[in-house]
């Protein structure tokens, strides 16, 4: 949905403190964009196409997992773009989803691209998912579109758009093709030109229902700015330690919308 600025339609959405835990240093940039996809999508492909050579290595503190970061600029505003670890989940069982999460829900990126391959949607989507179900400033770059159209599949980008409550870009990196408008659409849902309304699971879990509902409330009474309690309420009820500790020390209170940080 794309809506006319409001008076703070520029701020940045990242949390900057986060960020500099994380590693990440924002002093010459407006904006954070995260690339988020699974192995084997052209992720890494996406990654060179957005930043030529404006890149280096690294890695992430405290850890021996390597991490890539690009700079690109568009519309006279400079992006910041963080590789994050090729995933299949973000539910924290390995190193790399650990530091894919905890930089989408910490850091909070002014976009989050998720990187999916148009010829094996379904098998990308879980991811897709459930990065929506911690960030409402997404695109989904619709990736592979060639080998998509080799094997004779179609998706209809604008039908799954509507569905998912995001950009979908159609995009062939390796050919250049749909870079312009993956750009594009980073800078509208980045400056709050496009407002994202993303989907969101609403699925009931036998027997623990009850409990996520009432957790759900209180972390709303708590955390009144927080995007989505009740996937905080259901990392809490997983055991999630980092999500634990961030409630109890009252960390997960800074994770506020835009206007809440910039009032």
């Amino acid at each position: 949905m794309v809506t006319p600025d409001s008076n703070c339609a520029n701020c940045p959405a990242h949390n900057s403190a986060n960020l500099v835990k994380l590693g990440i240093d924002m002093s010459n940039f407006d904006y954070v964009v995260a690339l988020a996809g699974n192995p084997n999508t052209g992720k890494s492909t996406v990654f060179n196409a957005l930043t030529g050579l404006k890149q280096h290595t690294g890695n992430w503190p405290g850890k021996t997992v390597g991490r890539a970061e690009g700079a690109f600029q568009y519309s006279d505003k400079r992006y910041k773009i963080v590789d994050l670890p090729g995933t299949y989940s973000l539910l924290s069982t390995s190193t790399d989803e650990e530091i894919a999460r905890d930089f989408i829900l910490f850091g909070q990126p002014d976009v989050t691209i998720i990187v999916v391959d148009a010829s094996r949607l379904e098998r990308n989507l879980n991811l897709a998912l459930q990065v929506l179900e911690i960030t409402d400033r997404a695109v989904l770059c619709l990736n592979l579109i060639d080998e998509a159209k080799r094997h004779h599949i179609s998706v209809d980008d604008r039908l799954l758009s509507k569905s998912l409550g995001i950009p979908v870009v159609p995009t062939a990196a390796r050919q250049n093709v749909g870079i312009q408008d993956l750009l594009k659409n980073i800078h509208e849902v980045a400056t709050g030109k496009y407002i994202c309304k993303p989907y969101r699971m609403k699925s009931e879990i036998k027997n623990v229902s009850h409990a996520v509902e009432d957790l759900n409330k209180e972390l709303e009474v708590r955390f009144p700015n927080l995007a989505n309690t009740r996937w905080i309420a259901l990392r809490l009820l997983e055991g999630d330690q980092r999500v634990i500790d961030a409630v109890r020390s009252g960390e997960i209170g800074s994770l506020t919308p835009v206007e809440t940080e910039n009032e």
